[in-house]
């Protein structure tokens, strides 16, 4: 083979082996897979004044309720029966009216009725007696006079006359303890109202104290709400107030009835209610009111964020936050900042340490976001 033909030959190998070479190389500097940055949408920092006064949420409770229990254990013999919406007779559920004095369930009463006839012939037993001591005291009463028995035997009679006689009290009280216990196996009605809850079945074993039924008076109701103590100078007992539901078209009037003395510890707010007629039922317990309270402006403005832009501090559950936007290295970034919240000024809370009027805070996406992660701002 000639010499050229062998250099020829090594040439074209070696450029096949730095090709395979290239390529390995290639595969290794290949760029790893980048996660897109998540889609947020954001929204700046905002004061608020205040001028059309604030927005409470408020809780729809019963203007009374109650929890009925057994005061005489036993089996169930029966529940109240009604006629439902089918028409058929069935036993009293949720929903429900009664009225007062209705009997609403009752447990079996022969073992009650078995101890009322033990105390009685007990009591008869004791009367007996009572009657055979005093005819025994009359006749040492009359020898005693005729000089025909001591005087320690005259206040031996006695004595056992008076014994009789206390043990007669105690029968009867027997007794009435027996009744009562039987009165004690039915529960009435105390309050006509609404069945909120039944506990109980026909046959079942239920002790004293044992809970039965849960009554409410619905027809006032009460709407229970927060005030922080810079605004509970301005809730006046007796006051009127209007208020609104989603769950039911138009509004309330009711009167502020009354305003707890101390706030919460743990959320600082005073307790204010305020009875609503009720008389067709149309608000029912644990429906959402929300009313409209003040309406002169604040002394200072008060940096506000939507409610949606609040969630929990990654230092301490207990607390607040919210994920503030910042570009870093030409990357736009979520961070968690800590805030102290105030109050509420309808779809938006006040914000009074933590943030910066101008601030970009993310509105939407906040679940999907962690601190540091780079996202995307959307229109």
């Amino acid at each position: 083979m000639k010499a050229t033909t062998r250099r020829a030959i090594t040439l074209v190998a070696a450029s096949a082996i730095l090709g395979i070479t290239s390529l390995g190389a290639g595969c290794r500097h290949e760029q790893a897979y980048q996660i897109p940055p998540t889609p947020v949408q954001v929204v700046a920092v905002g004061t608020y004044q205040g001028s059309e006064g604030v927005t409470y949420s408020a809780n729809i409770v019963p203007y009374s309720q109650v929890t009925l229990s057994f005061k005489s254990g036993g089996i169930v013999q029966s529940v109240l029966q009604v006629k439902g919406a089918d028409g058929r007779t069935r036993d009293v559920q949720e929903g429900d009216w009664v009225s007062q004095g209705a009997v609403l369930a009752q447990v079996r009463t022969r073992d009650y009725e078995n101890l009322l006839n033990a105390a009685k012939g007990q009591l008869a037993q004791v009367q007996a007696a009572v009657e055979n001591a005093r005819l025994n005291y009359d006749r040492a009463t009359n020898l005693y006079a005729s000089q025909s028995l001591t005087k320690p035997d005259l206040d031996g009679a006695k004595a056992k006359y008076d014994s009789s006689a206390a043990m007669v009290t105690s029968a009867q009280a027997q007794v009435a303890a027996a009744q009562l216990a039987i009165e004690d196996c039915s529960i009435r009605a105390p309050l006509s109202g609404w069945v909120l809850s039944r506990s109980v079945e026909v046959g079942s074993l239920v002790s004293p104290a044992s809970p039965a039924f849960t009554l409410a008076d619905l027809h006032l109701v009460k709407a229970v709400f927060g005030v922080p103590d810079i605004a509970i100078a301005r809730v006046k007992l007796g006051a009127v107030q209007t208020l609104a539901t989603e769950a039911v078209q138009g509004t309330f009037e009711g009167r502020i009835t009354a305003i707890s003395p101390a706030a919460d510890p743990k959320s600082r707010v005073f307790s204010v209610e305020i009875t609503i007629p009720n008389p067709h039922a149309a608000l029912r317990a644990g429906m959402v009111a929300t009313l409209r309270m003040g309406g002169s402006k604040l002394a200072t403005p008060v940096a506000v964020i939507p409610l949606g832009a609040v969630v929990r501090s990654l230092h301490d559950p207990s607390k607040f936050a919210a994920l503030v936007i910042e570009d870093q290295a030409g990357k736009t970034v979520a961070r968690s900042q800590d805030i102290q919240v105030g109050d509420t000024y309808g779809n938006q809370i006040g914000v009074i340490q933590g943030l910066n009027v101008g601030d970009r805070v993310i509105t939407v996406g906040t679940s999907l976001i962690k601190d540091g992660e780079q996202v995307q701002v959307m229109p």
